[in-house]
């Protein structure tokens, strides 16, 4: 028997089902190391604010302070929020559009100098308004922001053009670590090879592609934590290999998670020894169509790709063996802006009747000119879930009589693909971190506006639909509104198929205890909470 947590999108709460015979709640045991598998090769930097990889975030984290976060005993919240370097959560002012943190005084950098509000606004200013010559990956979360302002050293305000509903969730973003100002004025770049934080770890060695390694902050602001010595985390690309380090118990957990068959091996193999916890994943492959290629261009032929696939089937189905689960829209399923069922099912590609929106598929093509055609799905060369997700796809396809082949390539060409356009069809992802559907929803704005977005097209009504949600602050009228961009986004343009969202499954060794699955593999990261109880 094994202890199975699940997170489950309908009310995006936590709901907790514990094995007859198991313990409650238990007081932490301070000490020991924690070993735990990075899934990739390495860290394409270390400098959370140009990168939007796990392997970032799971690598430095530990060595990090943010100003605010997601609470760790509730990681899934999409509304609350707890200080990290600040004193408490701020009410806004100004109608909205001023927020003061007063921020602690007993923090220290890793090199015993202190942190002040001069590092966070150096820090956040970095993040928000980047200078030429360096790049800030979530830049476009905070263009509400008008400026950013520390007028002592124990507060920092921001403030903002208008207000919006999207601004504390983008501040609570887990890539924004604070730096030390004086380094960033010497080298801006310097955080991309080397880590100095405040978190709850100071870094001991990293040798690249092998391991990272932390011990303990003795000058840790929150007291008492870490619970942890020390921290150990190791690359390793293949899931064989982490799985079996696990099984043989040379590390505990890997972070970002594992498809059914490695969690169901473990379970089988070390029974209560292993403990599953489970999550909707605010994380998702998205099926982008090259608007600049015919016939790509035309609609019809957009829409019969939708209505081809049957997602209420083929998500179940592949449940069974890939990393994906529940039928979605552009929001994360269960949060407040998100689709239900019923008015997913009013939109192309998410019909009741699959024989019928086929049929009409068939039609559209032929109407299109476009009947038995031929093209190319270019993929990551990533098996959980991008080729399993690919694979699906060409025999949903095939059953409208389309002949579709699959191009397989590494991240780097993929990227490369996507971003000079050199494709038919692309199997791309949308991966984002605090569930924040405003922001999150971006992804599908043309690419003028989002940079990431690869579809070729120029939508001023997507633009239009989009800063209407944007700029509105009553939750129901933003729910409309947010409806509205999602049915001219998959429907009337048809610019995207979104497949089946992406479930995290973490099995890891019962010993581990105080740490709690999210929706996003980015979040609840800095190991503080974390203590073992062997």
């Amino acid at each position: 028997m094994y202890v199975r947590t699940a997170l489950r999108a309908a009310s995006l709460g936590l709901a907790v089902v514990i094995a007859a015979g198991s313990a409650g709640a238990q007081t932490p045991k301070r000490g020991g190391t924690l070993t735990y598998m990075i899934p990739a090769d390495s860290a394409p930097s270390f400098d959370g604010h140009r990168e939007t990889t796990y392997a970032t975030v799971h690598s430095a984290a530990p060595y990090y302070s943010v100003l605010i976060r997601v609470p760790p005993n509730n990681p899934a919240s999409t509304t609350e929020f707890v200080c990290d370097l600040c004193t408490e959560m701020p009410k806004p002012t100004d109608n909205g559009k001023t927020y003061t943190f007063k921020l602690r005084t007993d923090v220290k950098f890793h090199d015993g100098s202190k942190l002040t509000a001069q590092d966070v606004l150096a820090s956040w200013n970095k993040i928000a308004f980047p200078k030429p010559g360096t790049t800030s990956a979530r830049v476009s979360y905070y263009t509400m922001v008008e400026k950013i302002e520390a007028p002592d050293d124990a507060t920092i305000v921001f403030r903002l053009k208008y207000p919006s509903t999207a601004f504390m969730p983008a501040v609570a973003d887990p890539f924004t670590w604070i730096y030390k100002k004086e380094l960033l004025e010497k080298d801006p770049h310097w955080y991309e090879k080397n880590i100095m934080g405040s978190g709850p770890f100071k870094l001991v060695s990293f040798d690249i592609g092998q391991s990272i390694k932390g011990a303990r902050n003795p000058d840790y602001y929150h007291k008492g934590q870490p619970y942890l010595d020390a921290i150990v985390g190791i690359y390793a690309s293949k899931q064989a290999v982490r799985v079996d380090a696990i099984r043989a118990d040379r590390a505990t957990v890997e972070f970002r998670g594992m498809p059914p068959s490695g969690r169901d091996q473990l379970v089988k193999e070390l029974g209560k020894e292993i403990t599953v916890q489970e999550s909707d994943w605010n994380c998702g492959n998205i099926i982008t169509p090259n608007h600049k290629k015919k016939p790509f261009d035309d609609v019809r032929v957009r829409r019969a790709l939708a209505l081809a696939v049957d997602q209420w089937k083929g998500a179940p189905a592949l449940s069974k063996v890939a990393i994906v689960r529940t039928v979605g829209g552009i929001v994360f399923p269960g949060s407040p802006l998100a689709a239900t069922k019923e008015e997913l099912q009013q939109m192309v590609g998410y019909g009741p009747d699959i024989e019928k929106a086929r049929a009409e598929a068939r039609r559209l093509l032929k109407e299109a000119g476009a009947e038995n055609l031929k093209f190319v799905l270019t993929n990551r060369n990533v098996d959980q879930p991008y080729k399993f997700v690919g694979t699906w796809l060409i025999g949903e396809w095939k059953k409208i009589g389309l002949e579709v082949e699959q191009k397989v390539v590494p991240t780097g060409p993929w990227f490369q693909a996507m971003r000079t356009g050199d494709f038919d069809v692309v199997v791309d992802a949308n991966c984002q971190s605090v569930v924040n559907p405003v922001l999150d929803t971006s992804k599908y704005l043309p690419q003028k506006v989002f940079p990431e977005s690869y579809g070729g097209y120029d939508d001023p009504k997507s633009i239009e639909l989009y800063n209407k949600m944007l700029y509105e602050t009553d939750p129901k009228v933003q729910r409309v509104a947010m409806r509205a961009y999602e049915k001219h986004t998959l429907d009337t343009m048809a610019h995207a198929i979104v497949t089946p969202y992406w479930f995290r499954i973490v099995p890891y060794r019962s010993y581990m205890k105080g740490w709690k699955i999210s929706p996003s593999h980015y979040l609840n990261q800095d190991l503080a909470n974390i203590w073992l109880d062997k």
